[in-house]
């Protein structure tokens, strides 16, 4: 489906705010039909809003992007197929509860937050921040009290209800750390035991992975018994989605969480410096796509909800994913 016909609608309404792009009523008929089969519980969205390439895709006009880092989440939020969205700023900086709220204001009850927990708490090591060099061992590494203090708390009052899943990314660990998985994991449990005592009831944790070698039984009876969901990471340092598979199954049953990130064979900055603005496909990753569908679609089947996040560097343009995933999703079941 070309973008002009998908976006030859009415336009939005005029204002001072960031507009929404103008939805065909093909867009609105097919995001009618996933809601009503699946009853809400297909949450479709990207990572992060602030992209002036998507004008025409989900912003009326090519806003600024500082604009639409500080007003565009509420014209997000009202294209009728984008229902959740990761927080990726929270990565970089612990947010405070005022920010989580100010954030929960601009969308719609039924919108879910993925949000990812600082990198002050997910990564085993200080970095630098200009280039990403490794400098020391960092102190707050899966430190329980911190993660209450830092993360949950402030998310919980912030969003409450519109919390949906916390991400631990656990960015690629030190050697030591992949040598001795039973500390990792007993950490782990001892993080997330604290963690989910104040997260809203409905909220739930996932693990997100940058080492292959930790895709082990071990990881997965730990996922299982505390109820945190392994995320199936779509990134070049992981396998590809079928090989991911093994993990899933043996954490089920459980709600599907995947975060679409970085296309197999590109490296982060190359597709991002090659693919900007992102206001269109760059390579569309046709297997990915089929397997993500078949994954969505057993998962809904089976009553559980399913959280996809897809970054620019997936395909080039993360809307234009997200709409292709929804055509697919829409015809398969």
């Amino acid at each position: 489906m070309a973008q002009a016909a998908l976006f030859d609608a009415e336009l939005p309404p005029t204002g001072g705010g960031v507009q929404p792009a103008a939805t065909s009523a093909e867009v609105q008929a097919l995001a009618a039909r996933l809601h009503q089969r699946w009853g809400g519980r297909l949450h479709l969205g990207t990572s992060s809003w602030h992209f002036p390439g998507w004008a025409g895709w989900v912003f009326a006009r090519a806003y600024p992007e500082a604009r639409l880092s500080r007003e565009g989440l509420a014209a997000y939020a009202q294209h009728p197929l984008l229902n959740t969205v990761s927080l990726d700023r929270a990565f970089y900086r612990p947010l405070e509860a005022a920010t989580y709220r100010a954030l929960a204001a601009q969308v719609p009850s039924h919108f879910r937050f993925v949000v990812k927990a600082p990198a002050l708490l997910s990564d085993a090591t200080e970095r630098d921040p200009a280039t990403g060099a490794a400098l020391r061992d960092n102190p707050h590494f899966l430190d329980a009290e911190a993660a209450v203090a830092l993360c949950a708390r402030p998310a919980a009052e912030g969003l409450t209800d519109k919390l949906g899943v916390l991400v631990w990314q656990l960015s690629p660990l030190p050697r030591r750390w992949l040598d001795d998985e039973t500390s990792l994991l007993r950490r782990l449990g001892a993080l997330w035991a604290a963690v989910e005592a104040a997260l809203p009831p409905d909220a739930q944790q996932a693990l997100e992975l940058r080492d292959p070698a930790l895709l082990t039984p071990a990881l997965a009876a730990t996922l299982k018994f505390h109820g945190v969901r392994p995320v199936l990471g779509l990134h070049d340092r992981m396998p590809a989605a079928d090989a991911q598979l093994p993990l899933l199954r043996a954490t089920w049953p459980g709600d599907l969480v995947c975060r679409w990130n970085l296309q197999r064979g590109q490296r982060y900055a190359e597709a991002r410096d090659a693919w900007a603005p992102f206001s269109r496909f760059q390579a569309e990753d046709l297997p990915t796509r089929q397997t993500l569908v078949k994954v969505v679609i057993a998962t809904l089947q089976a009553g559980r909800a399913a959280f996809i996040t897809v970054n620019n560097k997936a395909e080039g343009c993360a809307p234009a994913s997200v709409l292709a995933l929804a055509a697919a999703l829409d015809t398969a079941a």
